[in-house]
C-alpha cells in the first residue's frame, strides 16, 4: 500500500520545529549523534522505511546514515500525532520500531496534551513517566525535558530552555 502523506498543518509545523530547535543544540553541544527534522527516510527493511518528524542517530552509529536516507532504526524516534496519524502513530509504526530496536519513541499528542515516551527494554517498548513532569532520556544522555512546555501556547522560547538544560548538566557534572 502506498501512502501519500498530506500537508502538515501549522501548528504540525510549529511544534516539530520547536523541538527541533531544544534537541539539535543539546545534541550539538553533548556532541552525542546527528538529528533528523521531517521526510528523511530510515530504512527498516527493503519494504519499511517510515519518516518521523525528529530522529535521532547516537555517534556510534553515524556510519548508518548515508546521502538520501538512512539505512536502519534510528535511537530515537518522535512522531507529532495529527489527526489522520493517530492508528499510524500508536500502532503501526510503534511495532515497526520497536521490532527494528529503536531504543526510545516519542509520541506527542498536542490536541489531547498527552505525550507517551516509550524505552526499549530488551525488544519490548515499556512506557517511561515523567517523574514529576520530567522525563529524563536514556538515548540522549542528561536530556531532562519537560513535558510541560508541550502544552504552553504560546511554545515557550527555545534559548531560555536550552540554556536551562545545559546550565544544568555543568552543575550535574560540576557536583561530580
Amino acid at each position: 500500500m502506498i501512502r501519500i502523506a498530506s500537508p502538515e498543518n501549522v501548528d504540525h509545523n510549529d511544534l516539530v520545529s520547536w523541538l527541533g530547535a531544544i534537541l539539535r543544540p543539546f545534541v550539538e553541544v553533548r556532541q552525542l549523534g546527528r538529528l533528523t527534522i521531517n521526510r528523511v527516510a530510515y530504512r527498516l527493511s527493503d519494504k519499511n522505511a517510515p519518516e518521523p518528524d525528529l530522529g535521532f542517530v547516537s555517534t556510534a552509529r553515524l556510519g548508518i546514515v548515508k546521502s538520501g536516507y538512512v539505512d536502519g532504526p534510528p535511537d530515537l524516534a518522535v512522531e507529532i500525532i495529527s489527526p489522520e496519524s493517530v492508528v499510524r502513530d500508536y500502532e503501526d509504526k510503534r511495532r515497526r520500531y520497536e521490532a527494528a530496536g529503536v531504543g526510545e519513541y516519542w509520541i506527542i499528542d498536542a490536541d489531547e496534551k498527552r505525550a507517551t515516551f516509550l524505552v526499549l527494554n530488551g525488544d519490548r517498548f515499556e512506557e517511561s513517566v515523567p517523574v514529576d513532569h520530567i522525563f529524563r532520556s536514556s538515548v540522549l544522555a542528561g536530556l531532562e525535558f519537560d513535558v510541560r512546555w508541550l502544552c504552553q501556547r504560546p511554545l515557550p522560547a527555545t534559548l531560555k530552555i536550552v540554556q536551562e538544560m545545559l546550565a544544568r548538566l555543568d552543575r550535574s557534572s560540576s557536583d561530580s
